[in-house]
């Protein structure tokens, strides 16, 4: 019997990974757990394009911070002395197609533990005295906030830019039949978690029975107090991902 697994990410990013995993001959399907849409208000996105030339470092929590802030770069070039974070290696990719060097993008190394704000830090706290520095935070509606505390202990001043909106799934006639073919034969599939805030959009499904991979651990302990067992940990390539889905 084929395994398939379900990638759960932003539509946006799917049809990639579904292509990749596809490459290393897994089986995947889409079935997009969060919705991502253009800032309610983009008049701070522009704002933070017309300042950068003076922001000494600017964060992307994820490729969709990327993408939505890039889409209103309006032909704008990145600064040659700004940095530019990100916690994986998607929205690292993501960075330089559009023309970010490789010198400016900071991220975790490359043998970290997990993918995620502490590994990134470690990145950053050696790079420079960050008193004084100026940081823009290119996020979501809302998000953690331990980076920022830390930047800001160091001195620096940060602001967060809410640069695209997130929604609950909205789901076509044939993801929701996937769905319910997943309900029907739970041991056919294995999700894949890349957002605790995912995982929270199918509370009130009868999940029992059905498996998970999860990106980072506080990702595999949503999906286990939602019921997921067994839930497996994966670094967010789609090699990783495969290798667990074999454990599995």
């Amino acid at each position: 019997m084929t395994t398939t697994l379900i990638v759960t990410r932003p539509r946006q990013q799917c049809e990639a990974w579904l292509a990749r995993l596809a490459a290393l001959g897994t089986s995947a399907v889409a079935l997009p757990l969060i919705e991502i849409l253009p800032a309610r208000d983009d008049g701070p996105v522009r704002a933070a394009w017309a300042a950068l030339p003076a922001v000494d470092l600017a964060v992307f929590v994820s490729p969709n911070a990327v993408e939505q802030f890039f889409a209103r770069a309006q032909g704008a070039a990145w600064p040659p002395h700004t940095l530019a974070a990100c916690v994986g290696p998607g929205s690292a990719q993501a960075l330089a197609e559009h023309g970010v060097p490789a010198n400016l993008i900071v991220q975790p190394a490359a043998d970290a533990a997990s993918l995620d704000s502490e590994h990134l830090w470690q990145q950053l706290s050696p790079q420079r005295d960050w008193a004084g520095a100026r940081v823009l935070l290119l996020r979501g509606d809302g998000g953690r906030e331990w980076l920022a505390e830390r930047l800001a202990e160091a001195g620096a001043t940060v602001d967060a830019v809410t640069v695209y909106h997130r929604s609950g799934p909205r789901w076509s006639e044939p993801e929701q039949a996937l769905l319910a073919r997943v309900q029907a034969e739970p041991l056919r599939f294995v999700w894949l978690f890349s957002s605790a805030e995912a995982v929270g959009h199918l509370q009130g499904w009868p999940l029992a029975g059905q498996r998970a991979i999860a990106t980072h651990p506080r990702i595999a302990e949503a999906a286990r107090a939602a019921g997921f067992s067994p839930v497996v940990l994966a670094r967010p390539a789609p090699e990783a991902v495969t290798q667990a889905l074999k454990g599995l």
